[in-house]
């Protein structure tokens, strides 16, 4: 790919990206798109925006830029929570580590390369993008130690960084933690695998075993029944009341829908008491849930924090497949779905699918193989003479080679973060949180696979025709290829990161939704339910990738960090915005996103430097081998003193901060009132809640309390 191809790759996508944000600030100021672009703030209030928001409607403004600019880490920790930090915390540290690789490898790396041989020069248009690679740099030159220097400056600012990031975000996640209103999900423990008995229900189990060996800590728990008949009617009761709310008291609660689509207009009347009158309605008792099924699965109150801790971590039996706990996930980030699933499962489901997507990975080489295809005209042409015609157009070839394969593979990928969530889905994680975070790291393995090693190995044989052999074979060709590859990483950063930024803030899927509602459903009510969650699973691994890219060419190809540079600045804008007034917070990780990460640019950190271990190899320059090694060893110690010092903690609490807090609460006078939040917190069917909670009694046995669920 030449210079020229480049260009009109960044035209197209620098034309794509002016235009939707340009439509954004548009369509923003429509007051019928307010739950598309204002979701987050229309579901706090519950009701329409102020009206201000709908002036100067069709003028394009900036505004949102200059929000989302002034808008402080606290105040994103206070709207979107940890989670919604990390991300921010993740383009930071990206903005900052690529703008002094930027400034080292533009300023030493890039003269280098282009005069690192001793040929002609053409115009800067019609050059090709290797002679900036570090691949136009000559065997044995002795300049390679600037690459080597570049190198060293990278990744020990990289590391530095890594660790005061890491350090900030652990004293900000720890003063979160603390500095929040009680969270349920610290009294509580999720008890798997509980063994059954022909004598005792799992209810009755729980509860004697627990006051057996927690007789001091124990409180209460809440048994994990069949969702059949009685979840489904409850959830169809609340949707339809949900429905049939929103529509607009002034009509009379009328609800008009197109005659051709569903012929006559039909009325509802609305419910003066949601939960008495769907209850009454569909006929449904309290005690009809005595006779669903138990399943081996239990919340189990405790009275302190710190007993919970000591609870899920002992083990409880001689077999541990057993009596299994865990420390619950927050009540609004239980997927009750995979509660169902038995324990013993859980294995032969995460091998199911580690196949699954091995599997996955082989189908999806055919496109990675096609888009290999159109950045290597002269193959194509050979197979399809038909086309060589075709081809001899300067702009056809341009678009050919410099736009189009990036596009395809986008379009394929789409598919990928749906089949990664359902795969993580099926893996049987019991949060929401969980699957989204085994969805990002599965998401990123599946786009470094492709993306990075499939096109350039397959570049790589697709020019050679010989298979990989060894280990020191694949790296001999990572080493050759990257370099040579390099030119199709930086249409991808084009494509997919300028332009999928600008696509995210336009909100098309929603966009189209709202307008079916209003213009076909007639509905014109903003509903503050039903939005979207911000998508961490797509978005965190979109910008490891990037990352990931930036450290492998940043000494390889430097012309790609002035454009991920672009991207993560217009990255920060964009995501402060989205969580600002877009996405929702219904439940967190706690900023457990920050480990991915931390790992994902030490990986990245560690192939960069083995490539350019194998390219000063390649360059027969020893003295840039010589010094490259040492650098491997220091990031490996650097990255295990890290897993040593901060990875712990955003696994488990240490036990002075929960003792702490106990305290604190003891001494508040509030433990009572925790208690009775803990009766309500775990409850399985939403309608009834409440009732269900309140028809609990509490069992005296000496001076211990247990608070059991049962049917009136």
């Amino acid at each position: 790919m030449d210079v020229s191809a480049l260009l009109t790759s960044a035209g197209i996508n620098i034309s794509v990206t002016s235009l939707l944000l340009s439509l954004y600030s548009i369509l923003r100021k429509r007051p019928s798109n307010l739950s598309v672009y204002f979701g987050k703030r229309l579901a706090s209030v519950g009701n329409r925006l102020d009206d201000s928001f709908s002036l100067e409607r069709f003028a394009s403004s900036s505004s949102w830029i200059v929000k989302a600019w002034e808008t402080s880490e606290d105040e994103i920790l206070a709207i979107g929570g940890m989670d919604a930090v990390i991300i921010i915390r993740i383009i930071v540290f990206s903005i900052r580590i690529f703008s002094i690789a930027a400034i080292i490898c533009m300023l030493l790396v890039l003269p280098v390369n282009y005069y690192g041989n001793d040929i002609i020069h053409m115009e800067i248009s019609s050059e090709s993008l290797e002679v900036f690679t570090i691949a136009n740099v000559e065997e044995g030159s002795k300049w390679f130690w600037v690459h080597c220097l570049a190198l060293h400056v990278i990744s020990w600012s990289a590391c530095v960084l890594l660790y005061f990031e890491y350090k900030s975000i652990t004293r900000t996640r720890l003063a979160h933690i603390t500095g929040s209103p009680p969270n349920p999900s610290h009294f509580t423990v999720l008890v798997r695998a509980v063994p059954w008995s022909s004598e005792h229900s799992y209810s009755d189990s729980v509860k004697q075993f627990f006051m057996n060996y927690y007789s001091s800590s124990y409180l209460s728990h809440q048994i994990v029944y069949r969702a059949s008949t009685v979840r489904k009617l409850m959830n169809d009761a609340e949707n339809l009341c949900q429905l049939v709310k929103n529509f607009s008291t002034e009509e009379k609660s009328k609800l008009s829908l197109l005659p051709c689509l569903c012929g006559k207009p039909n009325s509802f009347e609305v419910l003066s008491d949601e939960s008495d009158s769907v209850r009454e309605n569909i006929g449904f008792d309290i005690s009809d849930l005595a006779s669903e099924k138990e399943y081996a699965v239990a919340f189990v109150y405790f009275k302190t924090r710190y007993a919970a801790i000591v609870a899920a971590e002992v083990l409880h039996s001689e077999n541990p497949m057993l009596w299994v706990t865990e420390l619950a996930p927050e009540p609004n980030d239980v997927l009750w779905s995979n509660l169902c699933i038995p324990y013993r499962q859980l294995w032969f489901r995460k091998i199911a699918v580690l196949l699954a997507a091995i599997a996955f990975m082989i189908v999806f080489l055919a496109p990675v193989t096609f888009v290999q295809g159109l950045t290597r005209l002269h193959q194509l042409s050979h197979a399809f003479p038909f086309l060589k015609g075709m081809f001899k157009q300067k702009y056809i070839k341009q678009l050919v080679t410099g736009y189009l394969p990036s596009v395809i593979l986008i379009l394929f990928q789409y598919a990928v973060p749906p089949t990664m969530m359902l795969f993580s889905t099926v893996e049987g994680s019991v949060s929401h949180s969980g699957r989204k975070r085994s969805a990002c790291i599965k998401v990123l393995s599946f786009t470094i696979w492709n993306v990075f090693f499939v096109n350039v190995l397959s570049g790589s044989i697709m020019g050679q025709l010989n298979a990989i052999s060894s280990v020191k074979t694949i790296l001999n060709q990572l080493a050759a290829a990257v370099p040579i590859q390099a030119s199709f990483f930086m249409t991808y950063v084009l494509t997919s990161g300028w332009a999928s930024l600008a696509v995210e803030m336009v909100q098309p899927l929603g966009l189209v939704c709202n307008t079916m509602k209003k213009c076909v459903c007639r509905i014109k009510e903003d509903q503050p339910n039903g939005f979207l969650s911000f998508p961490y699973h797509t978005e965190v691994s979109k910008l490891l990738m990037f990352g990931f890219l930036g450290f492998i060419c940043s000494v390889m190809a430097p012309l790609i960090l002035p454009l991920l540079l672009i991207y993560f600045v217009l990255a920060y804008l964009v995501y402060k915005n989205q969580i600002i007034n877009v996405y929702t917070t219904d439940y967190e990780s706690g900023g457990k996103f920050w480990p991915i990460a931390h790992n994902s640019t030490i990986v990245s950190l560690v192939l960069t430097q083995i490539i350019a271990l194998g390219v000063f190899g390649i360059k027969r320059s020893t003295v840039a081998f010589g010094f490259t090694i040492p650098l491997i060893f220091g990031t490996l110690l650097f990255n295990e003193y890290c897993r040593q010092r901060f990875f712990p903690t955003f696994t488990k609490i240490s036990a002075q901060v929960l003792t702490e807090m106990d305290r604190q609460d003891e001494q508040g006078g509030r433990m009572e009132e925790i208690y009775q939040q803990l009766r309500s917190a775990y409850c399985q069917f939403r309608l009834i809640s409440q009732d269900l909670c309140k028809s609990g009694r509490m069992d005296h046995q000496g001076d211990q309390n247990s608070i059991r669920i049962h049917s009136q």
